[in-house]
């Protein structure tokens, strides 16, 4: 279904049009607007609005697992390059997931004092860079989008991060940027075989999966370097290692984000291309990526067990968290997929929350150390609350969001990999321990009033900042079924192309080598006796 309203562009690059007029109104000049109070509240309402437009898209858009709204132009034809967006369930609901989480970021972009409108400025400029990413269907536009979100982020963190904040962004960027550089050889490779094979360029997904042929040696090799792009910023075991710094040293919107979104373009880079374009490279990584993300679900919930910084706990427990995801994924069935998906929803949710509840200790104590906290719920009791809630959501308890996509997980992953999903389970447990260990050593105990005392309990913007992540813990967990009834159609997609490139890659392989057969029996009978050497026959001496 195409788009006659444009709907797509107008979702994307809303977010873009109120970065530029936060610098093009005089009103939101510090000068004028000295503590960025006029800034903060048209960064919202933009937001908001794209918000809106997301709604508009979700009524729009048909259950079934065809791309809607389409739009596509010619961007830059004499490359074959152009602007194509469009989006099915899965993507749907990440867009969904980006611009609720938005509007919360900014709600909660007090803590920010200084360079307010360049703070807003980039959370802007970064959405629209995240939509972008999910809604492209050409490779290039999908880079393009890819590599802005870096640019952001990178300031983000550098400007208003903490003591560490320039080690922490050169480790982001130099991860990042090694994987995405890696990506861009192998898509200039595919065009090229594609150009080769066809006479015609194309950067367009559709075209790339309907007419490239790849020899499996080819499929290995390309799918290794976008498997290493999209594995660091899932981020898998062991390219996991700049996460914990870029998180503990991101202001608390920066590691929303991060958390809530950043990390899910991993996974939804390898359904919307890594999977499809090079379905036997992948087969090939299948027990590698599998293992590596038993590894990081037990590996990360053990070194989030042992920290003293609240901060970089929940940091390592989304390396655990996401190793689910990874599991869901490779296991190639519709249940365990589309509860992958439905995890990434929820832990941008349970744990964009948790972020945000740490962020509100530090604006009040300025310190993240458990040790300093103790008896905080006799204190803060809606602070305890809600830090319960989130808890519960994190470590998966029946009737909260978590439960939903960890319980898809595992039922489907077991039937693939039986024994690693039997392990995985392991991290479950040390889950429901380093949370909850967490949680008595902050909320019970001794309250300490000479530390302590003094706290207060979150304020009314802080509720509001809240209310929407808490609504959707308990409506995901209790009602799953809207959100995966539109995930479920565009996953058996996803699975069945995957499937049909896989077959028509090796029957036209196999075809290949029956017509190439009689030429090289007739090349080797015409060889030089003793010589051994078959004589080689061009592909095209040979009509093929």
């Amino acid at each position: 279904m195409h788009s006659s309203w444009n709907l797509l562009s107008w979702l994307i690059f809303t977010p873009l049009i109120g970065a530029v007029l936060l610098y093009l109104i005089p009103l939101f000049h510090p000068s004028v607007d000295r503590h960025g109070s006029k800034a903060r509240w048209f960064s919202l309402a933009v937001a908001v609005l794209t918000f809106a437009i997301s709604v508009c898209a979700l009524a729009s858009f048909e259950v079934n697992g065809s791309m809607q709204l389409v739009e596509r132009a010619a961007w830059i034809p004499s490359f074959g390059i152009s602007y194509a967006v469009g989006v099915d369930g899965i993507s749907l609901a990440l867009i969904l997931l980006t611009t609720v989480l938005m509007p919360v970021v900014l709600l909660a972009s007090y803590s920010v004092h200084s360079k307010v409108r360049a703070y807003l400025f980039h959370m802007l400029l970064l959405e629209t860079a995240m939509l972008g990413t999910l809604a492209a269907l050409d490779v290039f536009l999908f880079y393009v989008f890819w590599e802005l979100m870096l640019a952001p982020m990178y300031f983000i963190i550098g400007i208003w991060g903490g003591t560490r904040r320039i080690y922490a962004t050169l480790k982001f960027v130099l991860y990042t940027v090694f994987g995405s550089v890696l990506m861009l050889a192998a898509i200039l490779y595919v065009v090229w075989a594609y150009a080769q094979q066809t006479g015609e360029m194309s950067f367009l997904l559709s075209d790339l999966l309907a007419r490239t042929e790849l020899s499996f040696k080819e499929e290995v090799w390309l799918f290794a370097a976008f498997a290493l792009a999209f594995g660091i910023k899932v981020p898998i075991f062991p390219f996991h290692t700049w996460l914990p710094d870029a998180h503990v040293e991101a202001p608390t919107g920066g590691s929303v984000i991060l958390a809530g979104v950043l990390l899910k373009m991993g996974i939804y880079g390898f359904i919307r291309f890594g999977f499809p374009l090079f379905p036997r490279g992948a087969e090939l990584f299948i027990p590698v990526l599998c293992g590596l993300a038993v590894i990081g679900i037990v590996y990360g919930a053990l070194v989030a067990w042992v920290q003293t910084d609240i901060k970089k706990l929940v940091a390592y427990s989304s390396v655990s968290h996401l190793g689910y995801c990874v599991l869901g994924l490779v296991a190639l069935n519709t249940v365990a997929t589309t509860g992958s998906v439905y995890q990434l929803l929820n832990h941008g949710i349970s744990t964009g929350a948790l972020f945000l509840l740490v962020g509100v200790l530090y604006d009040r104590r300025h310190t993240r150390d458990v040790a300093e906290y103790g008896g905080l719920a006799a204190k803060v009791p809606v602070f305890a609350f809600l830090f319960l809630v989130f808890t519960l959501s994190s470590i998966a308890l029946p009737l909260t969001n978590g439960f939903i996509g960890e319980f898809l997980i595992l039922t489907g992953s077991y039937v693939t990999f039986p024994f690693y999903t039997t392990v995985a389970l392991l991290g479950v447990i040390l889950g429901a321990v380093y949370m909850l260990t967490l949680y008595m050593k902050t909320m019970f105990g001794q309250l300490d009033q000479a530390k302590n005392g003094s706290l207060t309990d979150v304020s009314a913007r802080e509720v509001a900042t809240f209310l929407p992540l808490l609504i959707l813990v308990f409506w995901m967990g209790l009602y799953p079924q809207p959100i995966l009834r539109r995930l479920e159609p565009a996953v058996d997609t996803f699975l069945s192309d995957v499937k049909a490139r896989s077959q028509m890659l090796e029957e036209r392989e196999m075809g290949f080598m029956a017509q190439m057969r009689p030429q090289l029996i007739r090349a080797q009978e015409g060889a030089v006796p003793g010589h051994g050497i078959v004589q080689r026959t061009s592909l095209k001496e040979s009509n093929l």
